[in-house]
């Protein structure tokens, strides 16, 4: 393999694999905050028990989040040298700001929230945990506003002098109209996620209770009945939220990114139009290998105009005349200033190839959206169990679907975002960069590949130490808790509070 593609397989590996951790932080640490506001509201001691328990979950993915973090800036010099020199004016605010306002916010104020229980009132203590929810949000937004600067590089220009893009407008570029529907899209699908994690802790604990017959197990049924409802509810309101926005995303991609749509259906020959039943939305293709021709489909007429133009009748175009329009104008006519004064550049690299890998963009698109309906679905069966204080009953059937609530709609949500990177190619930076001139030059395959393997052995050993923990706290269950009384003694050491 080229250096090129062994650096493509090393930062989608590293990227997926800490995306893992990031929807649980971004919502989890919302969702433990306002557990812990509960508390503080009505003094429940069963919502300090489900807030010291979610808050232990929350810091160890939290704590692997951040080590998993580091390495993607590493990837940035080491393999992607000329990619960061080219937007390094445009990701540089947006990352700057990321770091100055959002991490400080989170490891501050989580650290003062780990160590503050018995120092700190309850309201000055509750607040340290909000001020670091709002920090991953806040995190979360400069990221995807960067990331979508890539998908649709608006608010710069090039600079022949240089090489290089050049900021014009941060505003423009914060206010990305793919930013702005990406932002949502994502924040709920990360609290779709965290309901999902919460659901499945809970419900498995409270099938393993039964029917409670000591005064603690009630406790415990109590309280997990409350957070495997609360869970439930969490998960089917943020999933359809997302749809909302997914709906809106998938539009907007159509618009800037067209090719990316008709990749995600595998749509070679353009349909749709007035007087037509409009483009059709495929079920299920069976095409050959690579991915050229169709073989058999099943597919639903007008339903791919609907999501790509708000119409039932709406025109797709197909990825052939999609092609030929590359090859003739290329970005030359973009309405975004860089693309189209990036249109002589594409020319001389000798960009000819315009077509992304059509089974990832198509099998991804359809697993995304199969895994976060089957996450729905979940949250809704369980609605339905635990209706006028129902139990679930214990089994295999039940432990599995514990299980799938949270997994089903995170791998939804990394499947979605291997569809967004995937889907741009050839770009790194759609009509501007292409990724095969964004590699770092003086990087061997032998270089590439080392570190890959390295990093893969080293996230594994990470993945047992992750999951090994995690398991190991949720089985120990719902914890006993006194009531946090705020220390005098100065001079009394700091004490981790779980």
């Amino acid at each position: 393999m080229s250096p090129e593609t062994l650096a493509r397989w090393q930062f989608g590996i590293t990227t997926v694999y800490h995306f893992f951790f990031v929807p649980i932080t971004i919502a989890l640490s919302m969702l433990v905050a306002i557990m812990q506001t509960i508390w503080v509201r009505t003094g429940a001691e069963n919502m300090l028990r489900l807030t010291k328990f979610f808050g232990k979950l929350f810091l160890i993915n939290f704590a692997m989040g951040v080590v998993t973090g580091i390495v993607q800036e590493f990837q940035f010099g080491m393999n992607w040298s000329e990619y960061s020199r080219f937007v390094g004016d445009i990701f540089g605010a947006p990352l700057a700001l990321e770091a100055l306002i959002a991490f400080f916010l989170e490891s501050v104020f989580l650290g003062i929230w780990i160590f503050g229980w018995d120092r700190l009132p309850k309201k000055v203590h509750l607040l340290t945990i909000w001020l670091a929810a709002i920090g991953t949000m806040i995190s979360s937004i400069f990221i995807l506003a960067a990331n979508s600067w890539m998908q649709n590089p608006v608010g710069a220009t090039f600079t022949p002098g240089t090489d290089r893009a050049e900021m014009t407008s941060l505003m423009d570029v914060l206010l990305n109209p793919v930013a702005l529907v990406t932002i949502p899209h994502v924040i709920f699908t990360a609290y779709m996620v965290a309901g999902g994690m919460m659901l499945g802790v809970a419900g498995w604990h409270l099938a393993k209770i039964g029917k409670p017959d000591t005064d603690k197990l009630k406790k415990d049924a109590s309280a997990y009945r409350w957070a495997t409802k609360f869970g439930a509810w969490i998960l089917i309101g943020a999933g359809a939220l997302s749809i909302v926005t997914g709906d809106i995303q998938g539009k907007i991609m159509t618009d800037v990114q067209p090719m990316k749509m008709a990749a995600a259906e595998a749509l070679w020959k353009t349909e749709g139009g007035p007087g037509t039943n409009g483009a059709s939305f495929s079920i299920l293709t069976i095409g050959t290998l690579d991915g050229s021709q169709e073989v058999w489909s099943w597919k639903v007429p007008g339903v791919l105009s609907f999501l790509a133009t708000g119409t039932w009748d709406g025109k797709v175009l197909g990825i052939n005349d999609l092609v030929k329009k590359m090859e003739t104008e290329a970005f030359t006519n973009s309405n975004v200033q860089l693309q189209k004064e990036s249109a002589d550049r594409l020319a001389k690299l000798g960009v000819t190839d315009w077509v992304p890998n059509i089974p990832v963009a198509y099998w991804t698109f359809r697993l995304m959206m199969g895994l976060g309906f089957l996450s729905m679905a979940i949250g809704a069966f369980v609605l339905w169990i635990t209706r006028k204080d129902g139990l679930p009953k214990p089994g295999k059937l039940w432990t599995g679907l514990m299980f799938a609530a949270p997994l089903s709609s995170l791998f939804a949500i990394s499947f979605g975002w291997i569809f967004t990177e995937m889907g741009r190619q050839p770009f790194i930076v759609f009509g501007v960069l292409p990724t095969m001139s964004a590699a770092s030059p003086g990087v061997s395959a032998f270089e590439v590949g080392l570190t890959m393997v390295l990093y893969t052995v080293i996230y594994g050993a990470l993945a047992v130490v992750e999951v090994g923990l995690l398991m190991h706290y949720i089985k120990l269950g719902l914890p006993d808790v006194s009531e946090p009384k705020v220390l005098t003694d100065e001079d009394a050491p700091l004490s981790f509070a779980y």
